[in-house]
């Protein structure tokens, strides 16, 4: 298979498997994806899940937001983790947001990334998945299976990024990272993986991997 026959039976494969994906998190407009994807880091999405609710009915606006202390923050989502920088975090942009941009999540990689706590990474999931602007967020999922793909060198998730962006149509990235996501879930995970349950990897996968 040539790398181009390989991109497109990843993208065959994956719309067969997933031709709906619904978004993993929770949430009711940007502001509160914006959180909720701010929480998921170091977390899962279902422990996410189950602490935004408790969060958002005392907050789920920037406005109500500061109107919490840091401290009453940090305890709604210690079961998280990170809470102390998450916290800080929330509080910070919820200001920022108030202050510099009328109270509204901004559609702006640019912006976005100076927010405190916010990374590249969740700055593409919230362009992505709040805005429908196309971006290709790469979490631990994606950076692995891009790897044993034979697709991405695995270097770090910068250059996977870079990589997918090159070999995907863009107008499939919104919707293709979701499907991998999910995919590495359920096929191809990092503990218990099973080659043969794998069926993109044993297809397409790198010789070292398939040894």
């Amino acid at each position: 298979m040539t790398k181009q026959e390989k991109v497109q039976y990843v993208i065959n494969t994956l719309e067969k498997l997933y031709p709906e994906v619904p978004i993993p998190l929770k949430h009711k407009d940007p502001y509160s994806l914006l959180i909720a994807v701010l929480l998921s880091a170091q977390s899962t999405d279902a422990r996410v899940n189950t602490i935004t609710p408790i969060l958002f009915s005392k907050a789920d606006n920037p406005y109500d937001m500061v109107k919490l202390s840091i401290e009453e923050i940090k305890e709604i989502i210690r079961p998280v983790g990170l809470s102390p920088m998450k916290s800080k975090g929330i509080y910070g942009l919820s200001k920022i947001i108030i202050e510099k941009h009328e109270g509204k999540v901004p559609q702006s990689f640019e912006y976005l990334e100076e927010l405190p706590a916010v990374g590249h990474k969740t700055a593409s999931v919230v362009m992505s998945q709040a805005f429908g602007i196309p971006a290709f967020p790469v979490d631990t999922h994606i950076h692995r299976l891009m790897y044993r793909w034979n697709l991405s060198n695995g270097k770090n998730v910068v250059q996977t990024e870079k990589d997918a962006k090159r070999l995907f149509p863009k107008k499939l990235w919104n919707k293709l990272h979701l499907q991998i996501i999910y995919y590495g879930r359920e096929y191809s995970p990092a503990r218990g993986w099973n080659l043969e349950k794998d069926m993109i990897t044993k297809t397409i996968g790198r010789k070292s991997i398939l040894k």
